[in-house]
């Protein structure tokens, strides 16, 4: 089994980083000529079923969906949870190495001590569009609930928490701010209605433009340390390479993975690194972070075996229909159609649209040491 042995040595050199950001910025309180160590008290966490611990399995929509059923869970937690994984997202690995409770789902909580540690706002189908516009463009969305949603549920949850401005300031200021992928189901849902890539394309500027809304907002909230997560290569999802098949020139040699997809995505995290770059002018003394998944995803793809996956890098694990890519919404993953591999650690994809365990745990060490710090990522094999 993969570890994060290196992790801990990785997370003050984080920590100095979001200090140094704040101390060029004259945001350090002064100790005896010395900056405080950064500690955060929790997370707050937005996005969809790649960031969403537990929502999905409350609201009404999703509340019987594959995550609330086995073989979903199985790897870490032995039963379903919630999550769209056989084990831990993104987000556990995390708030582990930041040493902060994990954040209670949205949905899960009433009072203000449930959001003490935290909350998660992420939902397993939410969009990064408000469903009447995508509505205006011919694509329905199943799950009424979007990026705005959540940032609104945001501000119910800080109310909560209090109703002075100043204390949820020094709330919102020791807190870290992950903003999990979101635009995917839009492309996705995009796909499926209209079967062209053009009009997912034509929704990146709009879903950008959504995020920095959004983003634009926990600033004004007090933010000071946000995590921006981009796009995964979309090219690179078994479920695209099973429902969208294409001639051999659309597929990169290098990792099977189909080009046209995958240059949506490239498109998508130039234009997100664009508005980071631009809210970091706009904002000084704020720590705004890209969070790349793209790269580690591709690179797993592409060269498997030297990051301790398996042969099968397009192939769910969980699921059916056969082929290199073994997806097949009829026989999805917790279906009577469907069966599970015997070693969900070998698989790159979990159910043909989220990701196993051992891959989230090979992402987030990556953001850790590659992305979140200015150093290059080096090579490394997952560990037994």
């Amino acid at each position: 089994m993969a570890t994060f042995s290196h992790l801990p040595m990785v997370l003050p050199l984080l920590l100095t980083l979001l200090v140094a950001a704040e101390a060029a910025a004259g945001a350090a309180q002064p100790t005896g000529g010395r900056l405080s160590p950064a500690r955060y008290a929790r997370v707050f966490a937005f996005g969809n079923s790649l960031t969403d611990t537990g929502n999905a399995a409350i609201f009404p929509a999703t509340a019987t969906g594959p995550s609330t059923r086995q073989p979903y869970g199985q790897t870490y937690f032995g039963h379903p949870t919630g999550r769209a994984s056989d084990g831990r997202l993104i987000i556990d690995f995390l708030v582990k190495e930041l040493k902060v409770p994990l954040p209670t789902p949205y949905l899960a909580g009433r009072t203000a001590a449930d959001f003490l540690g935290g909350a998660n706002f992420a939902l397993g189908g939410a969009t990064a569009l408000d469903p009447a516009f995508l509505a205006s463009r011919g694509i329905r969305s199943a799950v009424p609930v979007s990026l705005s949603n959540e940032t609104n549920w945001f501000h119910n949850v800080l109310q909560l928490l209090s109703s002075s401005g100043y204390e949820q300031r020094k709330i919102t200021s020791r807190s870290v701010f992950l903003v999990g992928e979101i635009g995917v189901n839009d492309y996705f849902l995009a796909l499926m209605s209209n079967k062209s890539i053009d009009v997912a394309e034509s929704l990146v500027p709009h879903i950008i433009g959504t995020i920095r809304s959004a983003l634009t907002d926990m600033i004004g909230a007090g933010a000071r340390t946000v995590v921006v997560t981009g796009m995964l290569p979309l090219g690179c999802e078994p479920k695209l390479l099973a429902m969208f098949p294409s001639g051999p020139s659309n597929y990169d040699p290098a990792s099977g993975c189909d080009e046209r997809f995958n240059e949506l995505a490239v498109r998508h995290n130039r234009a997100l690194k664009r508005v980071l770059w631009e809210l970091r002018l706009r904002y000084p003394g704020r720590s705004l972070l890209y969070a790349d998944v793209y790269h580690p995803i591709y690179r797993a793809v592409a060269s498997p075996a030297r990051y301790g996956f398996g042969n099968k890098p397009l192939a769910a694990c969980c699921g059916g229909g056969g082929g290199p890519n073994n997806f097949n919404y009829t026989a999805f993953c917790g279906t009577p159609k469907s069966t599970t591999c015997a070693d969900p650690s070998k698989y790159i994809s979990w159910d043909g649209i989220h990701l196993t365990e051992a891959a989230n745990r090979f992402i987030a060490r990556s953001m850790l040491r590659g992305v979140l710090l200015p150093v290059a990522e080096p090579g490394f094999q997952q560990q037994a």
